[in-house]
């Protein structure tokens, strides 16, 4: 019946591809090559035919077949629509047919760009066949984009995020051996293969692949500070501390120094720790994490008047350290001098102008106080002062009395629209009024805008906990562990607190869940 219709109509590709579909290997490729003879000009056809071989093994031919037909349809007058064939290489990629699906991309990728443009458009190609889903045509185009560029550490950085989000760990390190090799010089190329290995528990190859970048790279302050976590972590105490000393005397960074304190600060080695933050302060007295850690020591040891002048000799050194203000006014309201503590805070406001988080804190203390008209005026001030802050913002919106919040979040949203903590308060906001599917959607937005923000990931998993399946909370999770927050004023809370400081990034998730309090 097909065989008859093709005959009527022999220009018809998808009645000559609907025969093909029917047919055995060998009468396909017998169709197949009649199809081309009366229809020269179709790619549908070369394209069918690559798959064809690709299905049945002869995957050899496959790059044969689309190279000659990149060639036959110029012959026969037709323009190479990039566009088109990418297309065809995303559904042939949907359809399983991988190596088709590379050998198009291969063929047509560097059609039609001019050379100084290569680079910008192969990876903005390779990101829109990520959107698709289209994964092993944006492998391919990483591939092509290497064999081109095989020195440029931003294409293999592109590469390796890639493989990391969505190939297997293997891929990943098998693009990395390669990375180093051609970018020796790269060291997130090869401390994103040290801790993949370190990940799967293989503690000795990640040893050996850092021994290795710091022959690439000596004295790199993140290839010591990588090797250090590495053995700390691993309960290896002795080691970091020599790996420690070591970098102290060959690469003796600020840094350097401020791990070498934590260290023995976390071992509960006090005495040793406060030494090493002396010697550190007397290299690097502008560093205001020293002085932060040395005042914290003090309060840990209830030695207040001792931290209260560390962080008061930090801040002439680094007026500008908004937490080192915000310690020493923190210290004066644990010990009861409310006054004390709102005199340090202005004095940081004169010298930090247009600083929202120390805005922030002065609005807090007198909301803590229980003063809520001073807080509400402070704000108002905040806000002329700081008018595209989204944490003030965020803040101003649960100032508000319930039915007034509504009218404020639209304000917020107007004034700084993508801002993480405006679309975090936002979701509270529908948290708090049970508007569940409305809710789910803005935390997703907002971890979508800034996955670094370790808060919004909080309290997306704490909406989970008391609305969600337990898959929507694992995969919260699996999403947090995977973008490794490191910032927000709740998650540090948690995270550098010292007692937390072996814990991984899940464990931490639920620790700052836990102390969520739904008041809002």
């Amino acid at each position: 019946m097909l065989s008859r219709a093709v005959e009527c109509c022999p220009t018809s590709v998808e009645l000559w591809l609907a025969l093909a579909r029917l047919e055995t290997y060998e009468n396909a490729r017998k169709v197949l090559n009649k199809a081309r003879e009366n229809i020269p000009t179709d790619r549908h056809i070369w394209v069918t035919a690559a798959k064809l071989e690709e299905a049945n093994g002869n995957t050899q031919m496959v790059e044969k077949i689309i190279d000659r037909a990149i060639t036959s349809l110029r012959a026969n007058g037709v323009e190479i629509n990039r566009e088109q064939w990418i297309q065809d290489a995303e559904e042939c990629d949907k359809a399983g047919s991988v190596a088709t699906c590379q050998a198009v991309m291969r063929a047509v990728i560097g059609i039609g760009i001019e050379e100084e443009d290569r680079k910008h458009t192969w990876m903005e190609d390779a990101d829109s066949c990520v959107a698709h889903n289209a994964l092993e045509c944006a492998r391919a185009i990483y591939a092509y984009a290497l064999q081109v560029f095989p020195s440029k550490k931003s294409v293999w950085l592109r590469a390796a995020y890639f493989e990391k989000n969505h190939g297997t760990r293997e891929s990943l390190e098998a693009l990395l051996q390669r990375a180093v090799a051609h970018c020796p010089k790269a060291e997130v190329l090869w401390l994103m293969g040290a801790k993949s290995k370190w990940l799967a528990g293989d503690v000795p190859a990640a040893r050996s692949i850092l021994a290795l970048a710091f022959q690439a790279n000596p004295n790199s302050e993140e290839i010591w500070l990588a090797a250090v976590k590495l053995e700390s972590e691993n309960n290896e105490y002795e080691r970091a501390r020599r790996l420690l000393a070591k970098a102290r005397s060959s690469a003796p960074t600020a840094r350097v120094f401020m791990k070498s304190v934590k260290l023995e600060w976390v071992l509960g080695n006090i005495e040793a720790a406060q030494e090493l933050c002396e010697e550190a302060l007397k290299h690097y007295e502008d560093f205001p994490k020293l002085w932060m850690m040395k005042g914290q020591i003090e309060e840990q040891e209830e030695q207040t008047d001792k931290a209260r002048e560390a962080y008061s000799q930090g801040l002439k050194k680094c007026p500008h350290s908004t937490p080192l203000w915000l310690l020493l006014s923190r210290l004066e309201e644990k010990i009861g001098q409310l006054t004390r503590a709102r005199a340090i805070l202005e004095k940081s406001r004169l010298k930090n102008p247009k600083n929202p988080g120390l805005w922030l804190e002065s609005v807090r203390l007198e909301y803590r106080a229980g003063l809520k008209n001073i807080a509400n005026t402070l704000m108002a001030k905040a806000l002329q002062e700081c008018p595209s802050s989204g944490v003030l913002w965020s803040e101003a919106i649960f100032l508000e009395a319930r039915p007034q919040r509504k009218t404020k979040s639209v304000d917020a949203l107007k004034k700084c629209e993508h801002d993480p903590h405006v679309l975090l308060a936002v979701a509270k906001l529908f948290w708090s009024e049970r508007k569940i599917t409305k809710a789910r959607e803005w935390f997703h937005r907002t971890v979508k805008i800034d996955s670094d923000l370790g808060d919004a990931w909080a309290l997306f998993y704490k909406f989970e906990l008391q609305h969600g399946t337990e898959e929507q909370r694992e995969e919260v999770r699996r999403r947090c562990e995977n973008a490794e927050p490191r910032h927000g004023e709740l998650w540090c809370a948690v995270s550098k607190d010292i007692a937390n400081w072996q814990r991984k990034i899940g464990e931490i998730l639920v620790l700052v869940a836990a102390r969520i309090k739904n008041t809002f």
